[in-house]
């Protein structure tokens, strides 16, 4: 399934909103501006464009909520990191640091079939 680019940046939104409400209640800007280290005027900026991507609802100075659309695109984006970090801590013997590093650099470039193969490997390779 193809995805409408996203920068790296606007990806970790997606990713701060799921992990601030994994079960797709509201958050408020100032959670995620925290969550991401930014200031509150730098989430402003790219909210606007994650609604306009029709991957979150948010009114100004409201709530912020994933739309279907952006709940299925978060949830990728954190499988994807999952999957790497897993990889790099369970495979490669990279420390729980590094790793967690590595897995958020390479979640925003790998392929979705890579990505679906990568899955496929693990499940076959490492224990639940």
């Amino acid at each position: 399934m193809k995805h409408t680019p996203l920068s790296p940046a606007v990806e970790d939104f997606l990713e701060a909103i799921l992990a601030l409400a994994p079960d797709g209640h509201a958050v408020r800007s100032v959670d995620v501006a925290t969550q991401l280290g930014i200031s509150r005027a730098a989430v402003s900026k790219v909210l606007a464009n994650l609604v306009q991507a029709g991957l979150i609802e948010h009114t100004p100075y409201g709530s912020i909520q994933l739309t279907d659309s952006g709940l299925a695109r978060a949830h990728l984006i954190t499988q994807s990191h999952q999957m790497l970090k897993r990889f790099l801590i369970e495979i490669l013997k990279i420390d729980e640091n590094t790793a967690e590093q590595d897995a958020c650099r390479l979640e925003h470039v790998i392929s979705d079939e890579t990505r679906q193969k990568w899955l496929h490997y693990i499940a076959r390779t490492l224990p639940e």
